[in-house]
């Protein structure tokens, strides 16, 4: 008897990924509500990341959507919304958030603090003492840094950078009753809140704004106002070759400092309520921006700000501390720090960060790796890391030994790009070879290999990751990572950077899958498996976990799999495309999605297969970017104690005792307390407390 055909996909299956992700930016904003699981400071710092994060949609998705338009180009998105209706409709939602943003600091945010004893003051609630102190402050430290420029017929309106604070002022001139507008950009290397002492804060901008008639002299200030512009911040260069990009880049963020080039248009302008109507009929005639993209907000502006009052040391407020924990595979003894060489000749290691310390696997890994004669070699991408990198020094260290190190900076990793250009000129210094990868794809892997002199041979370890070679963010991102000797990975991956190298045109691998060729095609292969052994009676379940589902060909994949019976289970963190529970089409699909103290970062695939899961982790979320333009690699999980750790994971994810967010067609609800009103299960706290068990068992063997 033949297979009955599966019903056609209907039109509109697609979510629209912009609004997806406004509702992924809401779930953020629900952190800085949530008064029963989120300390205080914590929730400051929510509005904070959320401010933030709508501060880089607006320079890369609705900046990019406007150059569309401005460009007359009318194609749809997935959803099938042309650009100037899905302008419309982010301007409209985004505006409702930022509105619900503001009153929650200021109905709940901000007295709270104050309850605290920790106060964000304006000018006229400070004591005279106080204003005092401002003055001085200003006298000594903020005027000598201030650059007032006039506007006039002799002075062309500046150029406004990107986020900036500035303040729009209205003079005029006593003698020649003439009036004339000027701007001050408030410091950006200045506290934006300026320390009162004992927890009291006043904004920088309001320091500046009284003290105008010293920044004016002979000039009477008939008004002022703060206002802020968000121009289009996403980098696009033509690349010829590795050298001219290079070039290409520093002259684009040169560029993009002072405004040279047209595609830094504006796309959103952020002014306080009440603002004097001849401060915004000047903004508007200078800026070129429409009264649509204005958001008018309660002062004061750019809640970024408090990061600075996050970070207040104040513990009873805050999450409470955790320290990760050394992986117990690589535990390191009292005398001296383990040798992770001799750990992985036994048996691979698979780490979940932040729990599992990132200091004493991965960057243990590469600074063992820098200081072992034995080493050879060392091969590294590198798309984002941190200031003061060990992983860098350790390269350096290693060049410098004499070690053969190959370094893949990827100079395109957005709003990075000034930083990997300075360590791909510092590692050249040191004698590393320093790559750019393949002209027009990015390297967004995360890859580590080296190759070790053993008695008559060779051997190579590699890490493969899901995060970034970053200390800083490896304790707040949750990422997984393999440490592995296993001869047939560290062969690919050997042949992944003889790829990058350019010394190689291999696309196909033995346990690795590798985009752009091979991760939608082998993903999509493995639901098809799936659906087939559903049909023969076989187990067959999905289980993904991402930050984004975007493309098409796998959510249409998906929704196939669900018609045909197949459960699927998507952890998404950010944007998704897919919309479950829609009759005859996904009724066998749940969504969940979990924020917390840490970011959800990592990306896993599981299918049942079976009754033989085949696993896989990786660096690439199910999106065009990554599967198109990208160089991503995800590896597969074989050993059955990973298997089951990953699997552990999903059953704690879509328990419906764990709070999350579910999501049915496309509306998210949010689920994190039980009928009684009691907090559900936190799945990163649930991790700490694991941690901490596994720490303490260890302690008692």
């Amino acid at each position: 008897m033949s297979e009955q055909p599966l019903p056609p996909l209907p039109e509109g299956r697609f979510s629209e990924r912009e609004l997806s992700w406004l509702a992924f930016n809401t779930r953020v904003l629900d952190l800085a509500r949530d008064k029963l699981r989120v300390p205080l400071l914590e929730r400051a710092k929510f509005l904070a990341i959320f401010s933030s994060n709508l501060d880089e949609f607006f320079q890369v998705r609705v900046g990019g959507l406007k150059r569309r338009i401005k460009a007359d180009v009318a194609v749809p998105s997935n959803s099938g919304m042309l650009p100037r209706d899905l302008h419309t409709a982010i301007l409209d939602k985004a505006r409702g958030l930022v509105k619900e943003q503001n009153a929650v600091f200021a109905n709940e945010i901000r007295p709270e603090l104050a309850a605290n004893g920790i106060e964000i003051l304006s000018w006229a609630q400070l004591t005279d003492a106080e204003r005092a102190k401002m003055t001085e402050l200003f006298i000594t430290k903020i005027d000598p840094v201030l650059t007032p420029l006039a506007v006039d017929k002799s002075h062309p309106f500046p150029f406004i950078s990107s986020l900036a604070v500035n303040l729009a002022v209205l003079l005029r001139n006593p003698v020649t009753n003439k009036k004339q507008f000027a701007r001050i950009k408030v410091p950006p290397n200045l506290s934006r809140f300026q320390p009162l002492g004992d927890d009291r804060f006043l904004p920088l901008e309001e320091v500046i704004a009284e003290h105008l008639d010293q920044v004016f002299p002979g000039m009477q200030v008939l008004a002022y106002s703060t206002f802020r512009l968000t121009r289009n911040e996403d980098l696009e260069v033509e690349e010829d070759d590795a050298e001219n990009l290079l070039h290409a880049l520093e002259k684009q963020i040169k560029d993009r400092q002072v405004g040279r080039d047209p595609v830094w248009l504006p796309v959103r302008l952020e002014i306080p309520e009440g603002i004097d109507p001849r401060i915004l009929k000047f903004l508007l005639n200078m800026l070129d921006i429409s009264e649509r993209e204005i958001f008018e907000v309660p002062a004061p502006l750019d809640l970024t700000g408090l990061f600075q009052v996050a970070d207040l040391d104040r513990e009873s407020l805050k999450y409470p501390s955790f320290l990760p924990k050394t992986h117990p595979e690589l535990g390191v003894e009292q005398a001296r720090a383990a040798d992770i060489f001799s750990a992985l000749r036994n048996r691979d290691v698979l780490l979940q960060h932040p729990y599992d310390s990132f200091a004493t696997s991965v960057q243990r890994f590469i600074e063992q790796a820098a200081s072992d004669p034995t080493v050879l070699a060392i091969k590294q991408t590198l798309y984002r890391t941190s200031g003061d990198s060990p992983i860098v020094d350790s390269l350096i260290e290693a060049a410098r030994a004499g070690k053969q190190v190959l370094v893949l900076v990827e100079l395109k990793a957005r709003f990075d790009e000034a930083a990997n250009i300075q360590w791909a000129r510092k590692l050249e210094r040191a004698g590393c070879h320093v790559i750019y990868g393949l002209v027009g794809l990015k390297t967004h892997c995360k890859l580590s290999l080296v190759v070790r002199a053993e008695g008559n041979s060779l051997r190579r370890y590699a890490h493969i990751g899901t995060g970034n070679y970053n200390s800083q963010t490896a304790r707040m991102y949750e990422d997984v990572g393999l440490l592995t000797s296993n001869q047939i990975i560290t062969e690919d991956v050997a042949r992944v950077f003889n790829r990058l190298s350019g010394m190689s045109a291999q696309t196909q691998y033995r346990r690795l899958l590798v985009a752009p060729q091979g991760i939608r095609r082998g993903l999509i292969e493995g639901i098809e498996r799936e659906i087939a052994n559903h049909r023969a009676g076989k187990p067959a379940r999905i289980r993904i976990k991402v930050n984004s589902v975007v493309d098409e060909a796998i959510t249409d994949a998906l929704y196939r799999a669900s018609q045909a019976g197949v459960p699927v289970d998507l952890w998404v963190r950010g944007i998704c495309s897919v919309q479950p529970g829609v009759p005859g089409l996904s009724e066998n699909i749940r969504v969940r999605s979990i924020l917390g103290r840490f970011l959800e970062h990592s990306r896993m695939f599981w299918f049942a297969n079976g009754g033989n899961p085949r696993v896989a982790i990786g660096s690439s979320d199910l999106m065009h970017r990554n599967l198109d333009r990208r160089i991503e690699v995800l590896v597969g999980i074989s050993h059955k104690r990973h298997i089951a750790q990953i699997e552990k994971l999903f059953d704690l994810a879509f328990d419906e005792g764990t709070a999350s967010w579910w999501l049915n067609g496309d509306v998210w609800t949010k689920r994190t307390e039980d009928a009684e009103g009691k907090p559900l299960r936190d799945i990163q706290e649930y991790l700490i407390s694991e941690v901490n068990q596994r720490r303490y068992r260890r302690e008692e063997e």
